[in-house]
């Protein structure tokens, strides 16, 4: 059996271990001759060190609780902080967070916590940015922070789904990355540009234009920004069909972005629900995470977030 069809074989089982996925997934980007899909698997397996960019199904929302104490020994227990609260006077990277630990902590974590179904962080640091902040006259003595269990389960999904999907495009697009085994070192008749066109359209969900592979590939987003034609063309190169990239470029021209984070408008929201059903029935010829991505980091390049 191929190296390719091992890693598809494995992922379908009925409890695929990632581990073994990643090792067979690393010695077919080493034959690819692709560093971009070896440095994710590398990252995915020990983890992403602070200075590099985390894919956002690594970025994961935390809710908070606290306790508060009042005039006249009064006092509120247990009580939901709101969001928008922490994040005003907090900061973003409180609401969201980067977790950056290899998939078998991941997978840990996830076991650890199926009964409680959440997983608490340090939350300490909170207490004095937020004092005074909640509740008038009341003062925050403790607040614990806590991810949901299945925001874990949701990244070991992800990654298990945009390998599989990495596969496919694969052994679609380029029939010789399929007849790569272990024995045999050869590639002939592989692409590299191609290569990296696919890795980094299903893994990173970057869908613009690969100026060269290997270490030196550089991704470019700068034709993009204002330019609606150049919006159609990297949303049609992606797998959306014309029509539709069209449609989005149109609603793009006439309205602002929500906020860096969320470059989408409410049409374009709205938009983008009404067809992504496109990319379930095959109108499309990208996955339904895929393509929520490409959308949103092509409209991100078209505003120059």
């Amino acid at each position: 059996m191929t190296i390719l069809r091992e890693i598809q074989a494995s992922l379908i089982s009925d409890e695929p271990n990632l581990g073994s996925v990643f090792l067979k997934l690393r010695l077919l980007a080493a034959r690819l001759g692709s560093d971009i899909l070896g440095d994710w698997v590398k990252h995915e397996m020990s983890g992403y060190p602070k200075d590099i960019d985390l894919p956002d199904y690594r970025i994961v929302a935390v809710s908070y609780r606290g306790t508060f104490s009042g005039p006249f020994n009064s006092g509120i227990k247990n009580a939901p902080i709101p969001t928008w609260i922490v994040e005003k006077h907090a900061g973003e990277q409180w609401t969201n967070h980067r977790i950056r630990d290899g998939i078998a902590a991941i997978d840990d974590l996830v076991r650890g916590s199926k009964d409680s179904g959440v997983l608490g962080i340090d939350a300490s640091n909170l207490i004095l940015m937020l004092q005074g902040k909640v509740y008038e006259r009341y003062a925050c003595i403790e607040i614990s922070g806590s991810l949901s269990r299945s925001s874990l389960v949701q990244i070991q999904n992800e990654v298990k789904s945009r390998v599989l999907e990495l596969t496919i495009e694969l052994e679609k697009s380029i029939p010789a990355a399929a007849e790569i085994v272990l024995s045999s070192p050869e590639t002939n008749g592989i692409d590299a540009q191609e290569v990296s066109r696919i890795i980094n359209q299903t893994i990173y969900g970057n869908y613009t234009s690969i100026n060269n592979s290997g270490a030196a590939a550089q991704i470019g987003i700068t034709t993009v920004q204002g330019n609606a034609e150049e919006l159609v063309k990297m949303l049609e190169a992606a797998g959306i069909s014309k029509e539709s990239a069209a449609e989005l470029a149109e609603i793009t021209k006439t309205e602002e972005p929500t906020s860096i984070e969320e470059p989408l408008g409410r049409k374009a929201k709205k938009w983008m629900l009404e067809n992504l059903k496109k990319a379930e029935d095959g109108t499309w010829k990208v996955g339904i995470s895929v393509a929520t991505d490409v959308i949103k980091k092509a409209v991100m390049g078209y505003y120059g977030l």
